[in-house]
């Protein structure tokens, strides 16, 4: 049975607590003068932390992705992937491997970028932009609810606050809340054989600041964004390592830098009043309170309500995924901010489904020693407008050491149906004799199944991946 609680934040705030007002803005109390005791402080350092936390971890994803050094790109260009990812691949965690990737960072704060996109002529294509706050303000996914043909020719102006002008004609504008915006486009691929005609396409992607694309230059990159020195990440790995490992004092700083560009999307003067309590506010040096085990209480508390499912998120025979509100999250800072940390960049339920099992029928770790079945019924198979895929990998995240561990099923790499309509998926780290063999990492690990352009009825209840059963 799918569980499908749909509280808006998982945390049980109350009226009671003027933390719990800043998110849930549905009370109309006026705060104390009173002195906070240290629960408040607690409080609200944790709550603090869940709402900024989807910026500041976007922040160092920018920071880390923009440069000239090898796997870097200046901003408003596109890096893009010219081969599937490697074995032991971990950064980004869950790489897919149906898709080639374009991504990059925007600079939207002095005038809009342009990016043109070619016609795939049918291939499938998946583009979004995300805001700073990691709210998808546009994607491909809508124009694949009438048809999976692939995208058609189109010019998109990404729009900042406050900018006013003209843009040339047949562009499409669209306006982004946030000084800086990530971008993705993936491109469908079916192998090393179909690499070619994927990187013909990338190449015809164009991205481009206004005052370049009306000079017809193909790109004019511009500086990295300005930083705080003293709120630089303290980690390496990946960018949810390298906030995790951040103090308080950190974080918040990170956060306070970021605030002046990128203010809160939807406006919140409850939340930045809080900030201000604790003595975080845009732009200037952090002040937080003299309550140091209060305060790093709170970090904890922050910590571990991010990487805690919410309510709302879907599940269903050990699996979840997100459900309707994925990608614009309005208030729901407690979904927003899981989501930012579980599958960085993930889009709209237009766009894609990301459901991931770690544990079988019997509630027992997956291990790739261990022989397991899922069977699709004819009526259970993934509801898709695009395609579908199953891959598996380590518990951390990444594609296993046991070739072909690249290797997904899907119904793009001849998946075989049985004769009933159903369709039946062996996952294991030794080859099986059913034709629809998942290799997989000989260690606990997880299995992802992606549903590209799924429809209605993958996200509001309706459907469920079926179990993993151990053979």
């Amino acid at each position: 049975m799918i569980k499908n609680r749909r509280e808006l934040f998982s945390i049980h705030w109350t009226c009671a607590s003027f933390a719990g007002l800043a998110f849930l803005a549905g009370c109309a109390s006026t705060p104390s003068a009173t002195p906070k005791t240290a629960g408040w402080i607690k409080d609200e350092v944790a709550d603090s932390y869940v709402f900024g936390y989807p910026l500041v971890l976007m922040g160092v994803a920018r920071d880390a992705a923009v440069g000239t050094d090898p796997g870097q790109a200046p901003l408003n260009t596109l890096r893009h992937a010219q081969a599937l990812p490697p074995i032991g691949a971990a950064n980004p965690p869950q790489p897919g491997v149906d898709t080639l990737d374009s991504t990059g960072w925007l600079d939207v704060g002095s005038e809009p970028v342009l990016m043109s996109l070619p016609d795939s002529h049918g291939r499938y294509v998946d583009a979004r932009v995300l805001d700073m706050w990691t709210n998808v303000v546009w994607s491909t996914g809508p124009q694949f609810a009438t048809t999976a043909k692939g995208i058609k020719a189109q010019t998109i102006a990404f729009v900042g606050p406050g900018w006013q002008g003209e843009l040339p004609n047949g562009v499409k504008r669209v306006d982004v809340p946030t000084a800086n915006a990530w971008v993705s486009v993936r491109i469908q691929s079916s192998g090393a054989r179909d690499l070619a005609a994927v990187r013909k396409l990338q190449r015809a992607i164009r991205v481009a600041p206004l005052s370049a694309y009306a000079a017809d230059s193909r790109s004019a990159p511009v500086a990295p964004p300005r930083g705080n020195a003293d709120s630089a990440p303290a980690a390496a790995g990946t960018p949810a390592a390298q906030v995790a490992a951040l103090d308080a004092n950190g974080f918040f700083s990170r956060l306070a830098d970021a605030l002046p560009d990128n203010p809160p999307t939807p406006a919140d003067p409850h939340a930045l009043k809080i900030l201000a309590d604790l003595g975080v506010t845009p732009g200037n040096p952090v002040k937080l309170p003299r309550a140091r085990d209060a305060v790093e209480a709170g970090l904890a508390d922050g910590h571990e309500r991010v990487g805690t499912p919410p309510s709302n998120v879907l599940t269903g025979n050990g699996w979840s995924w997100f459900g309707d509100g994925v990608g614009n999250y309005g208030p729901d800072y407690a979904l927003r901010a899981y989501a930012a940390r579980a599958q960085p960049g993930i889009g709209t339920r237009d766009d894609e489904v990301r459901a991931v099992v770690t544990q079988d029928s019997d509630g027992h770790p997956l291990n790739g020693a261990n022989r397991y079945v899922i069977h699709f019924a004819p009526n259970q198979l993934p509801p898709v407008r695009g395609f579908w895929s199953i891959t598996a990998y380590t518990r951390d995240g990444a594609l296993g050491e046991s070739a072909p561990a690249r290797l997904a099923v899907g119904d793009r790499n001849g998946a075989r149906r049985n004769r009933d309509g159903s369709l039946d998926v062996t996952v294991s780290s030794t080859r099986a004799r059913n034709g629809n063999w998942l290799p997989a990492p000989r260690t606990d690990m997880q299995l992802v199944l992606r549903l590209y352009a799924p429809k209605p009825q993958a996200t509001d209840g309706n459907w469920q991946p079926p179990a993993v059963v151990r053979q």
